[in-house]
């Protein structure tokens, strides 16, 4: 059963997300944080919710500012701004009753949902679809030395979704804010059981990162590592792979008889 709800992230802004439930009660969730130019309905998501439930898990999918359906201009959002509306969707899916919260990040949101978890430190566990821990890093090797220098004068950086074209608005404040967020720095305080898959063709990502991130996170952690798969896990075969090991991965951490909780 899925359910529309819209809830108020920190700065007052309207939240935009869909509650799917098992046929039986649970007091088991994940929520499920998109990638950057994505949203709630991502394919990610979408198998996710289809994968879970099943498994007597509810899944939390919502759009980060100014995406989808949740207020804003796309233009003005900010990692500080995704990681409020992050832990507002956790603390609702708590009021709800729901103890056993897992958080699901994909790229983007996999660096929220890192930022979001070290706030969180009752979280059962957290699974990592190719996460950027180090965004400015990324941003810079991406766009490099004219495209950063574009970006500043222009507040337009190229379209990076697959197949897209031309440049979209985004303030250069999403840089200089991104700068204030270390996903390393948070990964030490996360104690909870952690799983990352990433791709080991990532155009994206460099594989130190991954790396890096496992041997910071202060939890136990594994790093599957899909040897053909790129950024967007775009075979069918890498997506069924990774969509299939973090839902697998979610459910016998959730469904373990003990184990962190809210409540």
């Amino acid at each position: 059963m899925e359910e529309a709800l819209t809830f108020t992230d920190p700065a007052g802004h309207k939240v935009a997300g869909i509650l799917a439930t098992p046929v039986e009660k649970t007091d088991r969730m994940a929520v499920l944080c998109h990638g950057f130019l994505s949203n709630k309905n991502s394919k990610t998501n979408q198998a996710l919710t289809a994968l879970l439930p099943p498994q007597g898990i509810g899944t939390f999918r919502f759009d980060f500012f100014g995406q989808g359906e949740s207020e804003g201009p796309f233009e003005r959002i900010t990692v500080s701004l995704a990681v409020g509306q992050a832990l507002a969707g956790l603390d609702l899916m708590s009021s709800k009753g729901y103890r056993k919260l897992a958080l699901v990040g994909s790229s983007f949101g996999g660096l929220v949902a890192l930022l979001a978890a070290a706030q969180r430190p009752r979280i059962a566990c957290m699974a990592l679809k190719c996460p950027v821990p180090d965004f400015p890093e990324m941003l810079n090797l991406e766009f490099g030395e004219t495209g950063m220098a574009q970006w500043k004068a222009t507040d337009t950086i190229p379209n990076v979704v697959p197949g897209g074209s031309g440049r979209i608005k985004l303030s250069y404040a999403f840089y200089e804010d991104s700068l204030c967020h270390n996903g390393f720095d948070a990964a030490k305080v996360i104690t909870a059981p952690s799983v990352i898959v990433q791709g080991a063709h990532d155009e994206y990502v460099p594989p130190r990162q991954i790396l890096k991130l496992s041997e910071s996170l202060g939890g136990p952690n594994s790093v599957a590592w899909l040897p053909d798969a790129d950024h967007h896990f775009s075979r069918p075969e890498d997506f069924q792979r990774m969509t299939t090991l973090l839902s697998n991965w979610v459910a016998d951490h959730l469904n373990a008889p003990c184990g962190f909780g809210f409540g």
